[in-house]
């Protein structure tokens, strides 16, 4: 039947970013669909309250504390799953982020760490991951967590943007070298109502200007999510990798913009 295409029984997924947000919801919406869990952020707390919901869907799940800047932490994840688990079948390279800095007020310092949150650490983190998704389960797929500010211009989010649009380039690259036993795809997200967009969701003057400007009407939820990276890590996407799914809410232009003062 179709919808067992969308099942992972069987699978062990790794997320990061897990604790919160979009980490948490694809975590628990893989659960769900019957797959076990390692949570990874860098919060105990957050990864194992997610890991706990985990195991209330029936699932099994384990919570590694990792600063995915570090490579290190990076080497011990893999080998924390393979000690728990024997296997890894699915990567979400969720964990990133930046927040908003003027061109002319970006040092390099910050541009560099923006790159290196939101794309080097997600392609070092599957370099150490394939050859054990090849080992353990014959092969796998990436679901990597970009951003819409990857191709919509928005003043203040120059090392953001640059960050994420490298990232959606090495996912075209990498998937093209690795299929067809690894598929890699991304999800170029829109405003989503998680923490990071709380500024804006907790003003009402801004949060109708955000809904006006979005065609849906509102902000993604983590379920929105979810349920493309589901589809991406599942069967149901057998012939599909190397793609940047765009969920956003139908936005071609940011729904808010950032003031920076005029040269």
């Amino acid at each position: 039947m179709i919808l067992e295409r969308f099942r992972l029984d069987g699978r062990v997924a790794i997320v990061t970013g897990a604790g919160k947000g979009i980490g948490r919801g694809i975590a628990l919406g893989f659960a769900e669909a019957g797959a076990d869990l390692v949570c990874a952020a860098r919060t105990q707390a957050d990864i194992e309250a997610t890991a706990e919901a985990v195991r209330e869907r029936g699932r099994r799940a384990i919570a590694v504390p990792t600063d995915v800047l570090e490579t290190t932490a990076l080497e011990q994840l893999v080998d924390a799953t393979l000690d728990a688990f024997g296997r890894i079948d699915v990567l979400v390279n969720n964990a990133g982020g930046s927040g908003p800095r003027p061109g002319l007020q970006t040092s390099e310092r910050f541009f560099e760490r923006a790159l290196r949150f939101n794309v080097t650490q997600a392609f070092l983190l599957s370099q150490f991951v394939v050859p054990k998704m090849v080992e353990t389960a014959g092969g796998g797929a990436i679901v990597n967590i970009s951003s819409r500010a990857s191709d919509m211009v928005q003043t203040a989010f120059a090392a953001y943007g640059a960050g994420k649009a490298a990232l959606n380039q090495m996912t075209r690259n990498v998937a093209a070298e690795w299929a067809p036993k690894i598929r890699v795809n991304a999800i170029s997200v829109g405003g989503v109502d998680t923490d990071a967009l709380a500024v804006v969701m907790q003003s009402e003057a801004a949060r109708e200007q955000f809904n006006a400007g979005t065609p849906m009407g509102r902000p993604g939820t983590v379920e929105d999510i979810a349920c493309a990276a589901l589809y991406l890590a599942s069967d149901a996407s057998s012939w599909v990798t190397g793609k940047i799914f765009q969920i956003d809410g139908g936005t071609e232009a940011p729904s808010l913009r950032v003031p920076v003062e005029p040269l």
